[in-house]
């Protein structure tokens, strides 16, 4: 492992703090990382209790570890296991901002005004990260994370809030480390330890994000409230494809060639537009090549997959949204049919049962048609058909029962009478009269 400068107990300590204050009560893997010499990744992943004793073989220049902790190990938003925080990497020597000057404005302007009070600063030799903790949160929470986050971005933009590093697999420097670039040990300020619950930050933070996801019947979104809660169905979206992407490659053990191109190509494209970090996007459309049973080389997945960026660019280009409008799309970038990427993958009708946004509609009447029989169970209490019928078959017999015994006791009676008699139809006496007499 590096380690460029003199490692001290101290700072192994400072370490195993950090570690813990965030991840004490974590479950799932946790992601350590650091940046080599020739400026590639190496990581590891642990459980929680395996990161305290493991962190002193990493710790030297440039160590990171992640935020939030996956299923697998493997670092990727489509294995995010817990959602642990929110973070915003403040940039601000990029902006010649003093840190003294930029920590006075986040405490008089900002945090329990527009931002929550962050649990930890991590000084991480250049800028600073705001770290909140949650209370742990499963990926479903996930669009709904994403777009708090890019809220809180937008807010600290102009501090130097660094977009490229605000999706839920990012790394973050671990304290007791250094930074490379100036030899600065990488500090952290803990300031409390109560942990936020996501809606609660979404009530008391966003509240037009509550409000307009739901909008009240004939009522119309506009300006920044519209704007957020497309914001939040578009990050769900691309999200559920990611997902979707995933799955289509599990259910086909791996096994994808002749589409290898086009799915590197939508996973580094829609990550692009999740995440708004080209480079992550790179990283994990190569790593999810290595997964195939025949990968293609690294090198080819970049080059084929080199215009998912370019689109991704035209996509957050004011102009390039201008043009596209004019010509009759939504928008730049690619807006894809589920027709075109079910054409692209041929995905079948019964790869479609096990994915959530790629459908044809031949599937989502499919799935009408199995909610809407749910629903009849649930309103005659949730009994399953054949339950039913059984209880149906149960009351005719009593039925019958009851109409011969009425018979043999008022055998004078009309079909009218024992029809009132039993308090049923005279015609249903006359069908139960005639399974007697079978």
């Amino acid at each position: 492992m590096k380690n460029a400068f003199n490692l001290t107990p101290q700072n192994v300590e400072h370490a195993k703090y950090h570690a813990w204050f965030h991840h004490h009560d974590s479950d799932g893997w946790i992601t350590v990382a650091r940046r080599t010499t020739s400026d590639k990744w190496q990581q590891y992943h642990y459980q929680p209790e395996e990161l305290a004793d493991q962190l002193g073989k990493w710790l030297g220049e440039d160590v990171y570890f992640s935020q939030n902790t996956f299923f697998k190990p493997q670092r990727s938003i489509e294995n995010i296991r817990q959602l642990r925080s929110l973070y915003i990497d403040l940039d601000f020597y990029l902006l010649n901002f003093e840190p003294s000057w930029i920590l006075g404005k986040l405490e008089h302007e900002f945090f329990g005004e527009s931002l929550p009070d962050p649990n930890i600063l991590i000084f991480s030799g250049q800028g600073i990260v705001l770290i909140w903790l949650l209370e742990p949160v499963p990926y479903k929470a996930l669009p709904l994370w994403q777009s708090i986050q890019n809220y809180f971005l937008g807010l600290l933009k102009d501090l130097g809030g660094d977009e490229r590093a605000s999706d839920a697999a990012r790394v973050f420097r671990i304290a007791g480390s250094v930074n490379s670039k100036n030899g600065a040990e990488v500090k952290a300020e803990y300031r409390h330890d109560y942990r936020y619950e996501l809606r609660q930050i979404q009530q008391d933070y966003l509240p037009e994000l509550k409000t307009e996801l739901s909008p009240a019947p004939g009522k119309k979104q506009r300006g920044r409230k519209k704007k957020v809660a497309q914001l939040f169905n578009t990050y769900k979206l691309h999200y559920a494809r990611l997902l979707d992407l995933v799955k289509l490659v599990e259910l086909r053990d791996y096994e994808v060639s002749g589409y290898r191109e086009t799915i590197c190509f939508l996973y580094r494209y829609w990550l692009c537009c999740y995440s708004n970090d080209p480079t992550e996007a790179l990283n994990q459309a190569q790593t999810l090549n290595l997964q195939f049973r025949d990968p293609l080389p690294l090198k080819e997945v970049e080059r084929a997959t080199r215009s998912a960026e370019k689109a991704w660019e035209a996509r957050n280009n004011e102009e390039a949204n201008r043009l596209a409008i004019e010509k009759g799309y939504p928008g730049a970038g690619y807006n894809l049919r589920n027709s075109k990427i079910i054409d692209w993958l041929d995905i079948t009708r019964e790869e479609q049962k096990y994915l959530k946004t790629i459908i044809d509609g031949v599937e989502k009447r499919r799935r009408k048609r199995e909610r809407d029989k749910l629903r009849k169970r649930e309103e005659r209490g949730s009994v399953p058909r054949e339950e039913y019928i059984k209880q149906q078959k149960q009351i005719k017999d009593n039925k019958l029962l009851l109409l011969q015994q009425a018979i043999q006791k008022y055998p004078e009676y009309s079909n009218y009478k024992l029809a009132k008699y039993l308090g049923i139809s005279e015609s249903y006496v006359r069908n139960l009269k005639k399974q007697i007499k079978d």
